[in-house]
């Protein structure tokens, strides 16, 4: 039986319309991109949609025993199929059985691309992707309601930038990688929290739909796509149509394998900007959940580990980053967030074009885009160092299995 589509869905219409307007400016065919009716029920349909493979097999690790059954799926995933029960087999066989559409050269150039956006795709993923991403409320409860305020923004952001840098290594998302192996345990983690909540009496199927669902689980995918290509461009970074490609085709597969139908992939950054478009139309804004986020992730860098002058770097990267927010989101969406609209968007303008001149010199030298691809990542693995301090940068612990189930 059809469910009636949640009631957010384009709730705040008129309101979405004008955060999202911007990206119809560089999207070549506006008329296409907005929702026809059919179009827009699908879009309200998905959220009632889950992960169906990744959801049986949560039920089926409930009636084993949580710990009993993660314990099986972890062995499945590090190679050993041999005991595994037919919930794994089907869960492991689908992921392995790699999409036709894969190119595996798309892949890896997607891989350098990422290496060579250096700290500059981490801000923006962190402050376009992450911060700006706030304002869609009703995604919010599902942090709310797991404990993401009380955990932690530094610990959150840590968590995400670890997965990312896994996906992003050289061979991470082959099926012995890091990035492989922890972007499926992810995805049975959301399973895990899909069921939990659900179970949760103060859920508002009505309004909200299932947690964790197919559409915020597409708007999640084209932030590390379509917003991280926009925002590298806006902050001086020289991307080439193959660049553009390559990232997301890249994370076309990272979307596959976490669960988000394939209906829902796009395969040009022209049909993600689309898609981001018309998925924004649907969300409920702002509310009181984007301050209490926005203000905790405000504050992250005061706790980050600085090996020397903590106090002046944490403060000097918590303004760098408000000054790169309020680029990316205007005093409007600054107010909606908590965050102080006085702010300007200094660093941008004085980072972007020296950026750009930089990134388009070394480029043109022989083996430049080698060198940036080099020195990007050694800042991104000294940001991790930064973000984890002197913990063991682990994403998926005891501690998250407890919580989500």
């Amino acid at each position: 039986m059809a469910l009636d589509i949640p009631t957010r869905h384009g709730i705040h219409l008129e309101q979405a319309k004008a955060i999202a307007s911007p990206l119809l400016w560089c999207i070549d065919d506006k008329q296409a991109a907005e929702p026809s009716q059919q179009g827009w029920l699908s879009l309200g349909n998905a959220l009632n949609q889950g992960d169906p493979l990744a959801d049986d097999l949560v039920r089926w690790m409930v009636a084993q025993g949580m710990s009993n059954g993660w314990k099986q799926f972890d062995l499945a995933l590090s190679g050993d199929c041999s005991q595994s029960a037919e919930p794994i087999d089907a869960f492991m066989k689908s992921v392995k059985s790699a999409p036709k559409w894969l190119d595996h050269r798309k892949v890896e150039r997607g891989l350098a691309v990422s290496a060579r956006s250096g700290k500059t795709g981490m801000r923006v993923l962190r402050d376009f992707g992450l911060m700006a991403g706030y304002q869609a409320s009703a995604i919010n409860q599902t942090l709310v309601k797991t404990g993401a305020l009380e955990k932690g923004a530094a610990k959150r952001v840590a968590e995400t930038t670890k997965w990312w840098m896994d996906c992003t290594e050289p061979g991470g998302l082959s099926p012995d990688g890091a990035g492989f192996k922890t972007t499926l345990r992810v995805r049975v983690i959301h399973a895990m929290v899909r069921a939990n909540l659900s179970r949760h009496e103060d859920w508002d199927h009505g309004y909200y739909g299932l947690p964790i669902n197919q559409l915020d689980m597409q708007v999640t995918y084209l932030a590390f796509s379509v917003m991280f290509l926009l925002g590298q461009r806006l902050l001086g970074v020289s991307i080439n149509q193959q660049d553009a490609d390559d990232v997301m085709h890249l994370w076309r597969y990272i979307g596959w394998l976490m669960g988000v139908n394939d209906s829902l992939l796009v395969c040009s950054e022209q049909e993600g900007r689309a898609a981001l478009y018309r998925n924004l139309l649907s969300q409920a804004t702002a509310d009181e959940t984007s301050k209490q986020l926005g203000r905790a992730l405000m504050d992250e860098p005061l706790g980050r580990h600085y090996p020397n002058f903590q106090w002046l770097r944490s403060r000097w990267d918590k303004h760098v980053h408000l000054s790169i927010i309020r680029f990316f989101v205007g005093r409007r969406g600054m107010k909606a967030l908590g965050l102080p609209i006085w702010t300007l968007p200094w660093y941008p303008l004085i980072f972007s074009p020296l950026n750009f001149l930089v990134q388009n010199t070394v480029r043109r030298l022989p083996r430049g885009n080698d060198f940036l691809a080099q020195r990007g990542r050694q800042a991104q693995a000294a940001q991790l160092r930064i973000m984890f301090g002197n913990q063991r940068p682990d994403i998926i612990n005891e501690s998250n299995i407890k919580a989500a189930d």
